[in-house]
């Protein structure tokens, strides 16, 4: 049996502190997080205001309920900028990810912030077994998406060798584990099983592979889809959390001890857990949406963020001797919000490109299914009679003008099936959109 209190600890000081410490810890940052952000942030200002909450009332934890929640909607109200408490040449970095109403959010980060979230990765490799000197292959896209270049910075931290293919071309992947002797994968799990299947069907030796662990990210893993991965690839697979709109990947991650839960970075992030209908605390280790304020963000502060993913949280300790409490993976969200290959897509989205184009009904209906290992999204749009065409050579090239508009929106390629008029079930009271086949392991 693993003794897991020898295991590497990327921090240990600060992993392994008492939890009056990290307290503490996390006290002093609140106060500074709350003062830095009121002095430099208007909105944020503004909304103190008409509270009547100073900087100077935040004296303990529990004080935090006292500032206002922050969602969505509030960094698109204020995009692109408008939340950012640093000039913009002190920015160094700017991501973005999609949105409902196809305004992105926007976040940037300064030399602060990004020594911040190279540490935090750091971390979570480390608790999954990843330990310097590992070669670590990037299976996420780059682009403006947070999780390729946060993973990136932070395993170059911890030590490591980067290898950044990309993603796409899985035969180029498969390769690339055998000519550079990769030891870590970098990706969403399904795109991992996919390597699985291709990888099989090419003859390519897992179990002779210098593979060793995965990193997951982007979507949820349930644990049999792990499991199966795990067994196929033999390799051990960790899962990590985080959002664009606190940092991006970093939030938490999963030891080797604790395979269903994940270890919060509690002394750079605040977390809640709250009624999602009343915004009220539950108790300890009860079920609820996780409430996050980030502790060290500079270039834009961000005060009590509703993640909307529902999840409870532990604080006794772990038998890997980190002391962070450890939250239960997120599987389900108080939202819509579907996650497709690793990308945000929202129904209302998909709504809205419709609402465009002419030839095209208000009715229309999402299928999600797991198709050769990859999640696939077909959008079943029913057409209007005056829409409705003979031709093939028609048909087929308003199908394809849907499918590419849809992709320019969601930033993922999906299927688009026309319907012929009325061929979109109708219901009574709210309509059900979004029909997920995805297997609930």
């Amino acid at each position: 049996m693993l003794d897991f209190s020898t295991m590497p600890v990327f921090d240990r000081e600060i992993e392994t502190a008492p939890r009056e410490r990290i307290r503490e810890i996390q006290l002093a940052k609140l106060k500074e997080q709350v003062a830095w952000t009121y002095d430099r942030v208007a909105w944020y200002r503004e909304k103190l205001d008409e509270r009547g909450v100073a900087p100077a009332d935040i004296r303990t934890l529990e004080d935090v309920r006292l500032l206002p929640f922050t969602d969505k909607s509030v960094l698109r109200e204020t995009f692109p900028y408008g939340l950012f408490a640093v000039p913009l040449d002190e920015v160094i970095e700017l991501h973005s990810s999609s949105g409902t109403t196809g305004k992105p959010i926007v976040v940037g980060y300064n030399v602060h912030d990004m020594d911040v979230w190279s540490d935090c990765i750091a971390r979570l490799a480390q608790m999954a077994g990843v330990v310097p000197g590992d070669r670590a292959q990037m299976a996420f896209g780059y682009g403006m998406f947070t999780g390729g270049f946060g993973l990136h910075y932070g395993l170059q931290k911890l030590g490591c060798m980067m290898i950044p293919a990309g993603s796409g071309n899985t035969e180029r992947h498969l390769a690339m584990i055998e000519d550079y002797g990769t030891t870590v994968l970098i990706a969403t799990p399904s795109y991992a099983m996919h390597m699985c299947e291709v990888g099989e069907k090419l003859g390519f030796d897992w179990e002779a592979s210098t593979l060793r662990v995965g990193l997951f990210g982007g979507e949820p893993c349930p644990p049999k889809l792990k499991q199966e991965i795990e067994s196929r690839m033999h390799i051990v697979c960790t899962d990590n959390y985080g959002l664009t709109e606190v940092m991006g990947p970093g939030v938490s991650g999963e030891c080797l001890a604790s395979r269903d839960m994940q270890h919060i970075a509690e002394d750079h992030f605040l977390w809640e857990v709250v009624d999602p209908e009343t915004g009220d605390p539950v108790p300890d280790g009860v079920e609820g949406e996780l409430v996050l304020t980030p502790l060290d963000k500079q270039a834009i502060p961000v005060l009590r963020y509703r993640t909307h993913d529902l999840t409870r949280v532990v604080t006794e300790p772990c038998a890997c001797g980190r002391t962070h409490a450890r939250m239960q993976k997120v599987r389900v969200r108080s939202d819509d919000m579907l996650i497709i290959r690793g990308t945000n897509v929202f129904p209302s989205q998909v709504e809205d490109v419709l609402a465009g184009i002419e030839g095209v009904t208000t009715h229309y209906r999402i299928v999600v299914e797991t198709v050769g290992g990859l999640d696939s999204m077909t959008v079943h749009v029913e057409l209007k009679a005056s829409a409705f065409s003979d031709s093939f050579e028609e048909m087929s090239a308003f199908t394809k003008r849907i499918a590419e508009k849809l992709k320019a929106v969601l930033l993922v390629g999906v299927n688009v099936k026309l319907v012929e008029p009325g061929g979109i079930e109708r219901c009574l009271g709210k309509t059900k959109h979004v029909e997920d086949r995805r297997a609930k392991l």
